[in-house]
């Protein structure tokens, strides 16, 4: 796994950074392509989402995790059903 990269972002007018390893950076712009939404306006979604508590980086960490859990999921119900 990689080091966490700054990764420079703007969130409703206002400039940010978030330090991300470059897996989760590549699967977080990837969801966003398949949404066709841009990169700032998906990490705008999740800021405005997250807790106080939750710092925007692990924010984004945690909505592609969850995001693969439910692919994952689709996946594992589409084969079950297909061996029906």
């Amino acid at each position: 796994m990689s080091r966490p990269v700054k990764h420079s972002l703007t969130l409703n007018g206002h400039r940010t950074s978030v330090s991300l390893e470059n897996e989760f950076w590549r699967a977080f712009c990837k969801r966003a392509e398949d949404l066709g939404q841009p990169i700032n306006a998906l990490a705008a979604e999740i800021d405005a989402a997250r807790g106080a508590e939750t710092g925007l980086a692990t924010a984004i960490r945690l909505y592609v995790l969850r995001n693969l859990q439910a692919e994952l999921a689709s996946v594992r119900t589409a084969r079950i059903a297909a061996n029906r």
